[in-house]
């Protein structure tokens, strides 16, 4: 009987402390003397900040317009251990906008704590003061506030609810932060009447991912105008997913690799289907429906089906010129190159008509390459868009057709049965060249078929020849003479430094890599107008006679190679992804 009892107990114990695991005892505004003494954690002993938990529950209810809303709440306790950490007491909430409307921000509190003669302080943040507005783009704004009175050993923490109309936008989550997390948990309720397809992505596996079936009430109230108003009550399953990330690292950036967003760990979810009660309705559809949308949409591919005569007002004289279809592109490439300015170096659609980016000669890069594509058109030549999605800005799915996932837009026409991709905005790439940032995967030309591209960094390749002359002169020291053809895309880089600086200037960089004795004269550069050319560059040097008797010479002179981050940047080497000469 008592060793029954004692394994008994020891099962019940066990069982509790499961239970513990399951669920985090960190509650807002429970902050107490002995969370301020851990000044290292495990987790990352070199860490300036810990996330001790980070925590959102998202669920869709019914609105009074007829229709249904989700609702997400997120609380996020941070413990700050160094001052170089100080930068996340400054908190931005995205919010969704429409235009007309956007999502509503409400019960936003925010402390922070410090620990003074023994006792928690807490400096409560002002919420009606306290929080900026920002709209960052067309669909896109921002709420920032920074929390007060934030120093070395600090903890803070905020917790505040999103309310959406828009279905399509459910909250994703993140449980993977530009510092190490003990607790990240999510939580989705999803009725029976709506579908989503979920996107998880990352390398750590949760520690808990459960889901719970139960029935939840929906009230839906339509507005009647000057009538009554009608509600509608309903009883449906609900399916509530819950996934838990413990101890979750800091994913740090490594060389060779895309952007590191398509590595963190997280997820996101696409609107599918409608569902009974509801009207059937299929809301992702497919590729060939996206396509037709755009290519119907006045922001993207409207404008590219009318007969745009005063596009002739442009291009007429170029057209004139003749030579066949590929010296006509070739030229309206050019002149649209030449002549327009790129105020934005990422962009799907156009804010602006085309007709406008025609007469200001400035937009953004989706608009301008939709209007080289409505120029290749008027001139007879097959074209038509393509989307894609930049290397910093992380992968799309092949599988799904998700606009959100692409970023930029290019031009495709194809001339005597010869496919040539091109970017306009450019101004150091030839035609028929996109920079390596776009060669990212999967991409799809905005066609009737909505044809998928694969823009792959294999694809590409890059060589480099350098020769060196050197001879002894009648003073004991040495000439030398140096002659290189770099690749295509570093190419590309050296016009962008000399355009940028001049000539000089980069002599001057090129001088400050080489040994001190080493005196540079006489540059020449060559092919560097010629954009379907990789640049040649020539100059001497001379060493003077020493005094030594002997001379330790680098015959790499200053060509070795070098790693170099590429995030958001397009000066590096396609196939190697992270080396720069």
């Amino acid at each position: 009987m008592r060793t029954y009892l004692i394994f008994l107990l020891c099962l019940l114990q066990a069982s509790s402390s499961a239970f513990a695991q399951d669920k985090t005892n960190v509650k807002f505004g429970n902050v107490k003397a002995d969370d301020f003494k851990q000044t290292v954690y495990a987790i990352d002993s070199s860490a300036a900040a810990v996330v001790i938990a980070d925590i959102g529950e998202t669920a869709i209810v019914g609105n009074s317009k007829g229709w249904f809303s989700w609702e997400h709440v997120h609380f996020k306790r941070i413990h700050i251990l160094n001052k170089s950490a100080l930068d996340v007491s400054t908190v931005t909430i995205s919010l969704y906008s429409n235009g007309d409307q956007e999502e509503e921000l409400s019960g936003l509190k925010a402390y922070t704590y410090n620990l003074e003669n023994g006792k928690v302080v807490e400096t409560k943040l002002d919420a009606k003061k306290g929080v900026f507005k920002d709209k960052l783009s067309k669909n896109r704004v921002l709420r920032k506030f920074t929390l007060p009175n934030v120093k070395e050993g600090s903890i803070i923490e905020y917790q505040y609810k999103i309310k959406s109309d828009f279905l399509f936008n459910l909250q994703p989550w993140i449980f993977q932060g530009e510092h190490p997390a003990l607790w990240s948990e999510y939580s989705v309720s999803i009725p029976q009447f709506i579908s989503y397809v979920f996107l998880m992505q990352g390398y750590i596996a949760p520690h808990i991912k459960d889901k719970k079936d139960s029935h939840g009430n929906f009230t839906v109230i339509s507005s009647g105008g000057t009538s009554a108003s009608e509600r509608y009550t309903f009883t449906s399953g609900v399916t509530t997913h819950r996934w838990v990330m413990k101890d979750v690292p800091v994913l740090k950036e490594e060389s060779f690799t895309s952007s590191i967003a398509n590595h963190i760990s997280q997820i996101q979810f696409q609107l599918s289907e409608y569902k009974e009660p509801l009207q059937y309705r299929n809301v992702m559809g497919d590729w060939q429906a996206m396509a037709k949308r755009l290519r119907e949409e006045s922001y993207f591919g409207g404008d590219l089906g009318k007969n745009n005569g005063w596009i002739g007002d442009m291009i007429d004289p170029i057209i004139k010129e003749g030579g066949g279809q590929l010296a006509v592109a070739k030229r309206i490439f050019t002149y649209v190159q030449k002549n327009f300015t790129c105020t934005s170096s990422a962009g799907l659609y156009a804010n602006e008509n085309i007709r406008t980016i025609g007469r200001t000669k400035r937009g953004a890069v989706g608009e301008i390459n939709l209007l080289l594509t409505a120029m290749m058109r008027y001139a007879g030549i097959f074209a038509d868009p393509v989307i894609l999605s930049t290397k910093s800005h992380g992968y799309t799915y092949a599988m799904y057709p998700l606009i959100d996932r692409f970023n930029y837009t290019i031009s495709r026409i194809v001339v005597d049965d010869k496919e040539y991709l091109l970017d306009a905005t450019n101004q150091n790439l030839g035609f028929g060249f996109l920079s390596p940032e776009c060669y990212n995967g999967h991409a799809r030309i905005i066609d009737a078929a909505a044809t998928p591209l694969e823009l792959t960094s294999d694809a590409l390749q890059e060589s480099k020849l350098t020769s060196v002359l050197m001879v002894n002169d009648e003073k004991g020291g040495m000439l030398g003479a140096v002659q290189k053809t770099p690749g295509y895309y570093e190419s590309a880089v050296l016009r962008r430094k000399i355009r940028g600086s001049g000539l000089k200037d980069y002599m001057s960089e090129v001088q400050k890599s080489l040994p001190s004795e080493f005196q540079v004269a006489d540059p020449v550069v060559d092919s560097l107008e010629l954009l379907e050319m990789p640049v040649k560059l020539q100059y001497n040097f001379s060493i003077p006679e020493s005094e030594e008797d002997i001379i330790y010479f680098n015959p790499m002179l200053n060509e070795a190679w070098k790693r170099k981050s590429i995030q958001g940047s397009q000066s590096f080497l396609p196939g190697r992804n992270a080396l720069y000469f």
